[in-house]
């Protein structure tokens, strides 16, 4: 399929229309962000290994019952997806204390929870993408209480899934991000899920397999982000 006029580009990827006014093509990018922008850095073949391991994700989610975005994969760096209304509410679900909450709650990183901690946070980066939670969203009119309920449910459902895959490849799945939106009345998880949005660390090692080694300027992130694809195609390709 065609890729028509942009209409719209992040950090990360851009959308551009397609003949069908209910599909868009998502492109990823090599560019790597980190502190709301104030980093920038180029990750060779990122954008590549993101589309691979989210497609591989999304459909192994779509095969336990979570509906997404994703329609196919078109080559290496474009994917096909429906076209949603973003909800701007991101949901963080964290499996071990690391990142912010390390640093907002004084604790060192590594400590496992005993069950997984949800957090929203308003997707805005002039604002610095704060913390809020179901009052806010609902006031302000970002989503609706039906929403935010099977956003958080469904955040806590591909928690579930991803642990499981993530634990059999010698991985573990610290937190990650997620987006969703809606199409049409159907609230369909999206944007993507990827070594820039999950914290990823190796169970034997624990070295970290995520944009943490750009953030913190650990080195070797190309071979952090080819290993984490490696292994999941192992497992699923």
């Amino acid at each position: 399929m065609e890729r028509g006029e942009m209409l719209y580009e992040g950090k990360a990827k851009q959308i551009y229309a397609t003949k069908d006014p209910g599909l868009v093509i998502m492109t990823y990018k090599d560019e790597a962000t980190a502190f709301d922008g104030a980093k920038k850095g180029i990750i060779k073949n990122k954008g590549i290994v993101n589309n691979r391991v989210s497609c591989l994700l999304f459909k192994l989610l779509e095969s336990r019952g979570i509906a997404t975005h994703l329609v196919e994969q078109i080559d290496d760096r474009n994917v096909l997806v429906r076209k949603m209304r973003m909800v701007p509410v991101e949901v963080v679900v964290r499996n071990v204390m690391a990142g912010s909450l390390a640093k907002r709650l004084g604790r060192e990183e590594g400590e496992p929870f005993s069950s997984p901690i949800v957090e929203l946070y308003y997707k805005n980066d002039d604002l610095h993408d704060p913390m809020i939670n179901e009052y806010h969203a609902q006031e302000m009119g970002w989503a609706t209480r039906d929403e935010l309920e099977q956003m958080i449910a469904k955040g806590l459902q591909v928690n579930e899934v991803l642990k499981e895959l993530f634990d059999s490849i010698g991985i573990i799945l610290v937190d990650f991000k997620i987006e969703f939106g809606v199409a049409g009345n159907e609230v369909l998880l999206g944007d993507e899920i990827s070594p820039d949005s999950c914290r990823l660390w190796d169970k034997v090692s624990m070295e970290k397999l995520d944009k943490d080694r750009f953030r913190r300027d650990l080195g070797k992130e190309e071979e952090a982000y080819q290993e984490v694809v490696r292994r999941i195609e192992g497992a699923l390709g």
